[in-house]
């Protein structure tokens, strides 16, 4: 049985961010050699840029989510963690966290910082689609 003071102090957590967030559940961790499979196959490929800690990212998160749901389905999605893969960070270039960078095989076609509205990212993902 849950109680009040359980229930408020959930509510309190998911609204802090603390639970109920984070990159999103359908992407795959970002590795090279998976990252260099969906390249080599010519798929259309979204890398984010994500830390738990960040707001603009729990943000961006369910907006990307969102928008390949209903309109970008065959994208690769891969999740970048912006403080433990730092050399993933590093070999594309990126200096801040919430970045979205979009590929069409082995050809970046698009970037973007710190979107999170569902039309900005749908602009950003047609460039690879």
């Amino acid at each position: 049985m849950i109680t009040r003071r359980n229930f408020l102090l959930a509510s309190a957590a998911a609204g802090a961010g603390l639970i109920g967030f984070g990159p999103p559940a359908f992407a795959a961790s970002y590795s090279d050699s998976a990252f260099e499979a969906a390249q080599a196959a010519g798929k259309s490929i979204i890398l984010e840029f994500h830390a738990d800690w960040c707001p603009t990212c729990r943000a961006q998160s369910p907006a990307v989510r969102s928008v390949m749901s209903s309109k970008y389905d065959d994208f690769a999605i891969f999740t970048v963690n912006y403080d433990s893969q730092k050399s993933a960070v590093k070999k594309f270039g990126v200096r801040r966290q919430s970045t979205l960078i979009v590929f069409k095989g082995k050809s970046e076609k698009g970037r973007a910082v710190g979107i999170t509205s569902e039309s900005a990212i749908a602009k950003l993902m047609a460039k690879a689609a």
